[in-house]
């Protein structure tokens, strides 16, 4: 008991410390994620005696790393699922869709191919880094949209895009991880055996969501009571995850399909004014506080990573993965003739990789071989993009004319 005290008081100390963060971030208008980005690498930098434990504690401890995947990806899933209206999403259907399955696999093969053919490293450690980094990570990017005024559709087409190459990467992240030799050795049918397992994990996926999505939304519809539909939303994220994944199928994809019906239909049917209200403001304050733990890590993580040899192949990853995310954008856009030029540059430029990618990193087991050089490849690709294309897409958003104020003074 008194162990668990200690850690429960790490955490506030880092909880405490990751919301002043964002207090000051959000009064001096930038992106809390960056921030937070920031502080977590000085702190990783310099000697702080009453954080070392909690650092300690959050990386270097499995259970934690566990809890994050476990815990964080349905809250982080869900509450982006609930935000999303469906009407928004069916208009925006083609790009999103050409951006989430062709972009996303486009990425994920050139990444891979190029990290093994060019870089030399191992078949598996190219694969599932490359599935890592096909997951983009809208949050800071939406919040520089709000604040600057970009046109709704494009922020509709980020969040789909990142909603449903979420749950794709994840499959190809545990294809990659677990089952790519076995495939690799059993060569053509291998690959036919690949597709299937991966039809089997998002099918089985969307089916579970759909199910849960519904029967929670036909049972609020019997009660108009805020607690007890908050209560049933948090149920059926974490539900429709851990069922999914005791079945052996995608729970990201469960978790999206899942939530998305809750808030479109289930909030049609079912929810009061205030109810939605409310349900939206508990997940605003839930994701606030799991997103402040996870970019806080990404910066914490750094001292317990050896940059030394490194530095070539972490520049050679970042260029691979931009390029992967350019031909991924461009080309799964190239039949869609009404999306403007400036369009595709702030969409290529604006798929940050971030907190997914970061945790589902961590998730690999500490037995699993490279994932020293996975976690390094990762955390350097992931702060690239959260500090320089995070910090430097205000500026582009401005200078190719897409920012409400610009538009209003023309």
């Amino acid at each position: 008991m008194h162990h668990f005290n200690e850690v429960f008081v790490q955490l506030l100390i880092l909880l405490a410390l990751s919301m002043g963060v964002i207090a000051v971030a959000k009064k001096i208008n930038q992106p809390y994620s960056i921030a937070l980005v920031m502080v977590g690498l000085l702190l990783g930098l310099i000697h702080v005696p009453v954080l070392e434990e909690a650092e300690a504690f959050i990386t270097q401890s499995n259970v934690f790393q566990a809890i994050i995947i476990s815990l964080f990806l349905p809250i982080l899933l869900g509450d982006a699922t609930l935000k999303l209206p469906f009407s928004h999403l069916r208009e925006q259907s083609k790009p999103v869709i050409a951006l989430a399955v062709g972009g996303t696999m486009l990425s994920f093969l050139i990444i891979a191919l190029a990290m093994y053919g060019l870089l030399g490293l191992p078949l598996v450690v190219s694969f599932t880094f490359a599935a890592l980094m096909s997951a983009t990570d809208p949050i800071s990017v939406i919040s520089i949209f709000k604040s600057l005024g970009v046109p709704k559709k494009m922020v509709t087409i980020i969040e789909g895009e990142s909603l449903f190459n979420d749950g794709i990467a994840v499959v190809l992240f545990q294809i990659s991880s677990l089952y790519l030799l076995t495939y690799m050795e059993m060569g053509w049918a291998g690959i036919g055996s690949g597709v299937l397992l991966f039809l089997k994990f998002s099918l089985g996926g969307i089916a579970i969501g759909a199910v849960l999505g519904f029967l929670f939304s036909q049972l609020i519809r019997f009660y108009d009571d805020y607690p007890l539909e908050i209560a049933f939303s948090m149920l059926l994220f974490f539900g429709s995850y851990f069922i999914a994944e005791h079945f052996h199928v995608s729970g990201v994809i469960a978790v999206v399909v899942g939530g998305l019906i809750f808030g479109s239909y289930g909030g049609r049917i079912g929810m009061s004014e205030t109810t939605r209200m409310n349900i939206n403001s508990f997940w605003d304050v839930i994701t606030l506080v799991a997103n402040s733990l996870i970019f806080l890590m990404i910066g914490l993580e750094i001292k317990h990573i050896d940059f030394a040899d490194k530095w070539l192949l972490i520049c050679a990853a970042i260029l691979i993965v931009l390029i992967g995310r350019t031909v991924a954008v461009y080309v799964s856009m190239k039949f869609l003739t009404s999306f403007p030029g400036s369009w595709k540059a702030i969409l290529n430029w604006g798929g940050l990789k971030g907190s997914l990618s970061i945790a589902l990193a961590l998730s690999l087991p500490t037995t699993f071989e490279g994932r020293d050089n996975i976690l390094v490849l990762t955390f350097s690709v992931v702060l690239f993009s959260l500090l320089v294309q995070g910090l430097t897409i205000k500026p582009l958003v401005k200078k190719l004319g897409l920012s409400k104020s610009l538009q209003e003074n023309q």
